[in-house]
């Protein structure tokens, strides 16, 4: 199989309320979305969150990357075998979002070709327990947007956006735990806010107040400041935004890490199958981690997240249900915290493509 064309298209999807990232308000998700079509006749499709500051590309810079270095180098090969084909990439140094946006679509592409969803393929299971995220709010809202979820959704599981100021931080963690009871797990991603010589009280003080795992409560890197930090808590720090490679993710592992995010929208689902490979191999704990995504981003992430079993804490991947529209149909069914997972192959038949703004190429 080979490829013969493709697209940019841009959509903006608004939240139903106004959120506070580590580093931004926003009203709404903007999207750049790359479509693939094959000499078979088969197309692919994917979506990459349009944040510069967790991705490091604009979109210009990212349809620049893909025009001028990555498609043409596809463009020549023989695409079905995936792992090859995302090797030939690095090729180019850098270009980690341009990357992952062009794997995911060609895994899409693939699904397409051979009949199967991703989930079926990869024998996953099509029910997959999920979390929801509490961005940062004050502990009251933050209480009342739980509660809300809780009893819309059936959610179990709950990951605090912390890094507000440690007595902030333990003042939701207490609320949050009286308002849910114990039927309802919790962990707290800080985004790194806080200082490495702060990290392990910080830690100590989020698991007394019920945390099970602490994401990022600094910056975190592959090296003996890692290994004394995990070594002086039992309880699992989560490595997220420090790792920014393969080998990051091999390195962190070599230096005790009891937990692992990992996030199909930034590293793409071929690096992203092999860091889940190296974590369980290894006896990590892993999450399938959000990074903004929208239904249509969630499907490829949600069917990573079926394959992994027990190693695997509820997915992440929830972010779709803030958004008061999408850009696929029929969208993500959750009941009871579960996520149910169409039986399609390929997503690009299920993109309202008239609803979105192409690109010129």
């Amino acid at each position: 199989m080979r490829l013969v064309n493709w697209s940019f298209h841009t959509c903006r999807l608004p939240y139903e309320r106004p959120v506070q990232w580590s580093d931004v308000v926003e009203d709404a998700a903007d999207f750049l979305l790359l479509r693939l079509d094959s000499d078979t006749g088969h197309t692919g499709v994917a979506e990459m969150t349009l944040k510069p500051t967790w991705t490091g590309a604009s979109r210009r810079g990212l349809v620049a990357a893909l025009e001028d270095m990555l498609l043409p180098l596809v463009q020549k090969s023989v695409i079905d075998d995936r792992l090859a084909v995302r090797r030939a990439m690095d090729a180019f140094p850098g270009n980690l979002a341009a990357k992952a946006l062009l794997d995911n679509a060609l895994w899409d592409l693939q699904a397409a070709a051979s009949g199967r969803p991703l989930w079926r393929a990869w024998g996953g299971t099509h029910r997959v327990p999920l979390t929801w995220v509490l961005t940062r709010q004050s502990p009251a809202l933050m209480v009342a947007e739980a509660v809300a979820v809780k009893t819309r959704y059936g959610f179990t599981s709950i990951k605090v956006k912390g890094g507000q100021g440690l007595d902030t931080d333990v003042e939701a963690m207490h609320e949050l735990k009286a308002a849910l009871g114990d039927g309802v797990r919790l962990y707290v991603d800080a985004n790194g806010a806080y200082p490495f010589d702060n990290a392990l009280d910080y830690v100590a003080a989020m698991a007394d107040a019920g945390a099970e795992v602490v994401e990022d409560p600094c910056s975190l890197r592959p090296d003996a400041s890692f290994t004394q930090l995990q070594g002086d808590t039992p309880t699992p720090v989560l490595v997220d935004f420090g790792c920014e490679s393969l080998r990051d993710a091999a390195l962190f592992l070599e230096r005790g890490a009891k937990a692992f995010s990992l996030k199909p929208g930034r590293f793409g689902l071929t690096d992203t199958r092999e860091m889940a490979r190296l974590s369980t191999d290894a006896g990590c704990k892993v999450v399938v981690g959000m990074f903004g995504e929208s239904a249509l981003g969630t499907l490829p992430a949600l069917s990573l997240a079926s394959t992994l079993g027990k190693a695997a804490l509820p997915s992440e991947v929830t972010w779709f249900l803030a958004m008061t529209k999408q850009c696929i149909t029929p969208t993500i069914t959750v009941e009871n915290g579960i996520a149910t997972l169409p039986d399609i192959a390929g997503c690009a038949s299920l993109v309202d493509w008239g609803a979105l703004s192409p690109l010129p190429v």
